[in-house]
């Protein structure tokens, strides 16, 4: 009963907040939970024009099928993780050590600067990110090729967009260029708030720079490094759709092909719509099973987790 009551006075006492807080509850389940009644269609034979309940029931079939072709599942679970995995470890650690040197830097126009350029691209579109690097990279015309090319250092263009050895890197080093100063905030809002008297005994004791980095900012930036790597893992089995589709052709689709572009394929392409939701609702799953997963890791580690 006090419990209830309790809870009742913080209701009220906060109830601006809440408030504030019900566009973003409705938008979310207007636009991400209704739809999941769609996910019936993964057990039944859908065809356009029919409605979603009165499609053929085949029970686990689309399922099967796909878990049973193993040579295709194992692929995409390769491309996924592989660039997933990747992108997210070495653009988190980078925006960490991004954030720690413009911490470093004294100037603060020159900070302002830095910090404004880096957070641009996060605002570009993957249309406008395709194109600077089509800009810079394309075999025969981009700017980097045709200099290379001109001083002898190369006799043709690399063909930096189509080659498949160079996708994955591709992708990941365009995905940290456009996160980086945003992940890198976040960085810095934790910087803000490690104790100054730290660094003042540090510099008492005759720590130089460095050693304060590694002895106090570092240790103090890893419980927001794991957090932000707990958030985002849920994530690793989802991709920026735009930025596949712009980055793919027909040279490279085999070592781009991942969990968003093979659903995109079959569904919108095929049309095989109940194949393809059933797809994605063992990425949901994976995606679910894996955040749960490491938020356990974490615990057990240091006991700190999201949940």
């Amino acid at each position: 009963m006090t419990v209830s009551k309790t809870k009742v006075n913080s209701i009220r006492k906060n109830k601006i907040i809440y408030l504030m807080l019900l566009p973003g509850i409705v938008l979310t389940a207007v636009f991400s939970y209704i739809p999941l009644y769609g996910w019936w269609m993964a057990f039944t034979e859908y065809k356009i024009g029919q409605p979603i309940f009165g499609a053929t029931f085949v029970g686990l079939d689309n399922f099967k099928e796909f878990l049973g072709d193993t040579a295709e599942a194992l692929g995409l679970l390769k491309n996924t993780l592989g660039i997933n995995l990747l992108t997210l470890t070495i653009g988190i650690v980078a925006a960490m050590f991004f954030a720690i040197m413009i911490n470093e830097v004294t100037g603060k126009r020159f900070k302002k600067i830095i910090q404004t350029t880096s957070f641009f691209p996060f605002f570009i579109s993957w249309v406008i990110v395709y194109n600077i690097f089509n800009t810079f990279f394309a075999s025969e015309s981009g700017l980097l090729n045709v200099l290379l090319v001109n001083l002898g250092i190369i006799e043709r263009g690399i063909n930096v967009l189509g080659d498949p050895k160079y996708s994955w890197a591709l992708i990941i080093l365009s995905n940290i260029w456009k996160t980086l100063g945003y992940n890198s905030v976040l960085f810095l809002s934790s910087i803000t708030g490690i104790d100054s008297s730290l660094y003042e005994a540090a510099e008492v004791d005759g720590a130089d720079r460095i050693q304060r980095i590694r002895y106090i900012t570092i240790p103090s930036l890893i419980p927001t490094l794991q957090v932000l790597l707990i958030l985002n893992v849920g994530w690793i089995f989802g991709s920026n759709f735009d930025q596949y589709y712009l980055f793919t052709n027909t040279m490279n689709k085999e070592t781009m092909m991942v969990f968003d572009m093979y659903i995109y394929n079959i569904g919108m392409k095929n049309l095989r719509y109940s194949y393809a939701t059933a797809v994605g609702i063992i990425k949901s799953i994976a995606s679910i099973l894996t955040i749960v997963l490491v938020n356990r890791v974490s615990r057990k580690i240091n006991d700190k987790g999201l949940f």
